[in-house]
């Protein structure tokens, strides 16, 4: 009998790798165990025999009572998840006869059987529409995952609620629509600007990391309003563009965070508790995941209480600032996430939060705050671009008018500011003037005469890494851009250098 052929994905990163599900029935009828899977498929594969067999009992149909062998190729692809529940049973109908196995041979499907025969929803349908559309092929998923899948372009998708509506489908019985792409809707309740009141030089450094998505360190005592800046970050950003939205998307997708299947224009805020693990942060895990970094990818990860996440986690983190993308090595393989994030993070001066006022700090001031602050390495400080004291705000200020400029004017110079930037990478590599470096550096951000003196009178000073110097350049560069300013010039220098004493103090 002839071999029948259906396509499926495995997943390796954020790329979907082609697999041939191949069925062969023998001719020959066995008894006991006749229904094999192969091709170093794991568990949750394994148990997809049971569920394909209840799911054809529902339908009506019985298994074949020769020897089936299902074969997952190539056979040295590690294969897991139960996504492959509907492929496997897909193939099986056409080597059966109940369906066209030519016309199968056509199709990627995904999907996770019920025992009822329903088509469940998996993860990774986005990036594995992609894959289908690149090769050719039409793509089979279920029918909660048919809005994600249409973003993929120009690919036939049959969206599927159950495998007998599919079975109607493929002998012309039913007609199932094909679905549309969907948009979430982006509310617009975020928190305003006009909520923090005083701090003004902490709205302005906010505006500077916003416009250049620089990295961001906020320290001072407890209810200063570090949160409530971070919270209000979000809502300076401009949109993903189309391109953005779906590349990070197909990071959500693979984690399972897209609702309904709806993309999202809005840039993620990613905000993981303090006793995350490294896994969970970084990504990994058994069966390798997307971890906050990659899922913060073109957005905001906030760390709150920085000093309290475990530094082995923390310096986790130096990599994928560096280079923008999570690189999990397992004995097998290595996974590749993006994560060209950007990190904002607060904390208090010490344990106790008061090591600036005398009244309130514990016995063990200034020590304590020492201590405190060693839990950060060196090489992860010199990595933030801008670090900026936060103060307590006094009755005063609480009792004062709400500010006259809010969210809607700083995302404005923001969006104008990215506009610029946008137009100068056009044909670079980059998207922002955090990510600048080498010979486009020097070309964009090179400063004036008397802003070249200044920094590197402050580089000996202040005893700037190599590291520290670009990054200064590239937020005076956004400092600039703010401004409307074509070059660099010594003002935009020295703010940009302001943001660096804190640092520089460790």
């Amino acid at each position: 009998m002839t071999v029948a052929h259906i396509y499926t994905v495995a997943f390796q990163g954020i790329e979907a790798r082609e697999v041939d599900v191949q069925v062969h029935i023998g001719s020959n009828a066995v008894a006991g165990n006749n229904f094999n899977i192969v091709g170093l498929a794991d568990k949750a594969v394994g148990e997809s025999r049971e569920r394909v067999r209840a799911a054809l009992s529902a339908i009506g149909l019985a298994m074949p009572f020769q020897k089936v062998t299902v074969n997952l190729a190539p056979a040295d692809l590690p294969k897991e998840g139960s996504h492959y529940d509907l492929p496997i049973a897909l193939g099986l109908l056409a080597a059966m006869g109940v369906l066209p196995a030519s016309e199968m041979a056509r199709y990627t499907a995904l999907g996770e059987l019920s025992l009822d025969a329903q088509v469940t929803a998996v993860a990774g349908v986005l990036p594995t529409a992609i894959a289908a559309s690149e090769a050719g092929r039409g793509l089979i998923c279920p029918a909660s995952c048919g809005a994600e899948a249409a973003w993929a372009g120009d690919v036939e998708i049959i969206a599927t609620p159950s495998l007998i509506a599919l079975v109607n489908h493929m002998k012309g019985a039913q007609v199932l629509n094909p679905p549309s792409a969907k948009l979430a809707l982006d509310g617009i309740d975020a928190p305003d600007l006009k909520d923090v009141k005083g701090q003004e030089s902490a709205k302005r450094a906010l505006e500077i990391a916003a416009a250049g998505g620089h990295n961001l360190l906020m320290i001072g005592p407890p209810g200063a309003g570090k949160s409530m800046l971070a919270a209000r970050l979000p809502g300076l950003l401009p949109p993903l563009d189309a391109r953005e939205a779906l590349e990070i998307s197909m990071v959500q997708s693979l984690a399972g965070e897209l609702r309904d299947g709806a993309i999202s224009r809005r840039r993620p805020f990613r905000s993981p508790h303090h006793s995350a693990s490294m896994a969970a942060l970084i990504g990994g895990g058994l069966k390798v995941k997307p971890g906050e970094v990659s899922l913060a990818h073109l957005g905001v990860l906030f760390l709150d209480e920085l000093p309290e996440f475990q530094r082995q986690v923390l310096d986790s983190m130096r990599q994928p600032i560096e280079t923008g993308e999570a690189v999990i090595a397992r004995a097998n393989a290595h996974v590749r996430f993006p994560a060209r994030f950007q990190l904002v993070a607060a904390m208090n001066p010490c344990r106790c939060g008061h090591l600036s006022d005398p009244a309130q700090a514990c016995g063990r001031a200034p020590k304590c705050g020492t201590d405190y602050q060693a839990r950060l390495s060196g090489p992860l400080l010199d990595r933030i671009d801008i670090a900026i004291e936060v103060g307590s705000v006094s009755a005063q200020d609480l009792a004062l008018p709400p500010p006259a400029e809010g969210t809607a004017q700083v995302a404005a110079r923001v969006a104008s500011a990215r506009a610029i930037q946008r137009a100068r990478y056009e044909n670079e590599p980059v998207r922002t003037n955090a990510e600048i470096e080498g010979a486009l550096l020097e070309r964009v951000a090179s400063p004036d005469e008397r802003g070249a003196a200044l920094l590197t009178q402050a580089a000996e000073t202040m005893r700037l890494t190599a590291r520290g110097y670009h990054r200064s350049l590239r937020v005076a560069r956004t400092i600039a851009d703010l401004e409307g300013a074509q070059s660099v010039r010594r003002p935009h220098i020295a703010e940009a250098l302001s943001y660096r004493r804190r640092i520089a103090a460790h």
